[in-house]
């Protein structure tokens, strides 16, 4: 059997073990381990074992990942996003729809920090939508909104799935976050557009809120918002002005939190605990997906698949533009079947050799990716935010709920081809630091 059918067979091994739900990280090494000993020896498979273990957790500037999630889960757990809510809500709420770009604005905010969808979907909501069932909004509306902001999570910085991407690709984490920061903001208001949108079209799904808060309340609240944008200044203002490196920056963050939070006396001995155990249980899931899929590379490298892939493609007479769009609509199919991070590292090891072979940016098509994996999260059957939603707002049919969010599905794509045919928008800033 050549090794090329072996590959394939390993690539389909584990679709089907993703499929069945085995942990990412274990399918992996599996597949991995496997493929290894097929194509050289059961020795060599073995040793790549401990090699790939070691070659990938030593590696240092992966210190980054535990560092930002612990910032992040600082900032989750204290209570602060209800005030972050509560502080955007009183200078945008009283206006039509305001609920609903309150949450999208505090979704960013909250994005900003905790660097995860899951994290901002559920936060905001527990927090969101009572308030806005209290004044009557429509439910399909209300979660849709609340879903749309939290896919900000894995775009704005510090995005933890930009940062695997860097780990996987070996493209400079401190760029790729940068990378993401105007298409992040960008699609922020992008998504408060939409709403207003909606809200004029039907003015029924979100009634006005007749109180106004004076101009002296509205400046008192933000002093409920002033933790995230000075963590988020000092960590990601620290990495574009060069001043600290992505580990710096995580530990300055991560240590910033911890004093914000204990200073503003959000934090206890519960919350701290909690913190350190979520940190530590999503840290040693990413780093045993990232060692299963250094293994998993391996054997797709002895597999030479990347190799004949790469050379086909480039031999076509087509534009890379056709070829990239391909690639995408790809990635939008998987994206309704496997979760954000099984899709990276089964892609990865060929399309980014490709992508790079064809003349695009490394940096760009990162965020492309994410911009993609991110539609993924809304579509079903998969529709992992959705999801998230239901299991909060357990009287709303599911199906209503992903009814809702077909809008905000719309608006990301529309902005992924504005990303695509304005690639500066991506690229701008981290060229700056470069």
């Amino acid at each position: 059997m050549s090794p090329e059918i072996i590959g394939v067979i390993g690539i389909i091994l584990l679709l089907v073990l993703l499929m069945l739900k085995v942990s990412v990280g274990l399918s992996l090494f599996l597949v991995g381990f496997l493929g290894v000993a097929l194509l050289s020896d059961i020795n060599v498979g073995l040793a790549q074992l401990g090699t790939s273990a070691f070659g990938t957790s030593n590696n240092y500037g992966l210190s980054v990942i535990p560092l930002f999630i612990l910032m992040g889960m600082f900032m989750s757990n204290t209570g602060l996003g209800k005030d972050l809510f509560n502080a955007v809500d009183k200078w945008i709420g009283h206006f039509r729809g305001g609920l609903a770009i309150a949450t999208v604005g505090a979704s960013s905010i909250f994005a900003s920090i905790s660097g995860s969808t899951n994290a901002t979907t559920a936060t905001l909501a527990k927090i969101a939508i009572p308030e806005m069932n209290e004044y009557k909004y429509k439910t399909t509306f209300s979660t849709a909104a609340v879903a749309a902001g939290g896919t900000l999570g894995i775009l704005i910085p510090p995005s933890v799935i930009l940062i695997l991407y860097g780990a996987l690709t070996s493209e400079p984490i401190g760029p790729l976050l940068i990378g993401g920061l105007i298409p992040g903001i960008i699609m922020t208001i992008l998504f408060m557009m939409m709403i207003n949108i909606q809200v004029r079209l039907d003015p029924s799904i979100a009634p006005r809120r007749k109180e106004v808060f004076s101009l002296s309340e509205r400046f008192l609240s933000l002093k409920s918002i002033w933790p995230f944008l000075l963590i988020f200044i000092i960590s990601i203002g620290g990495i574009y002005f060069g001043i600290f490196t992505p580990s710096e920056a995580g530990g300055i963050g991560a240590i910033g939190a911890f004093l914000l939070t204990l200073f503003t006396k959000k934090l206890n001995f519960k919350k701290l605990f909690s913190s350190l155990d979520e940190t530590l249980r999503l840290t040693v899931m990413l780093f045993l997906i990232l060692i299963g899929a250094s293994l998993f590379g391996k054997f797709l490298a002895l597999s030479k698949i990347p190799m004949y892939l790469t050379g086909s493609v480039a031999s076509l007479d087509v534009s890379p533009y056709v070829i990239m769009a391909l690639i995408l609509i790809v990635y939008f199919i998987l994206g309704m079947f496997l979760e954000g991070i099984a899709i990276m590292v089964l892609t990865l090891p060929i399309v980014y050799p490709l992508i790079t072979q064809l003349g695009f940016d490394g940096l760009w098509f990162g965020i492309i990716m994410v911009m993609v994996l991110n539609v993924g999260v809304l579509t079903p059957p998969l529709g992992l935010s959705v999801y998230i939603i239901s299991g909060v707002v357990k009287d709303v049919p599911i199906e209503k709920i992903f009814k809702g969010v077909i809008p905000a599905i719309f608006t990301m794509i529309a902005f992924t081809i504005i990303l695509v045919i304005f690639p500066e928008i991506v690229t701008f800033l981290p060229s700056l630091i470069k």
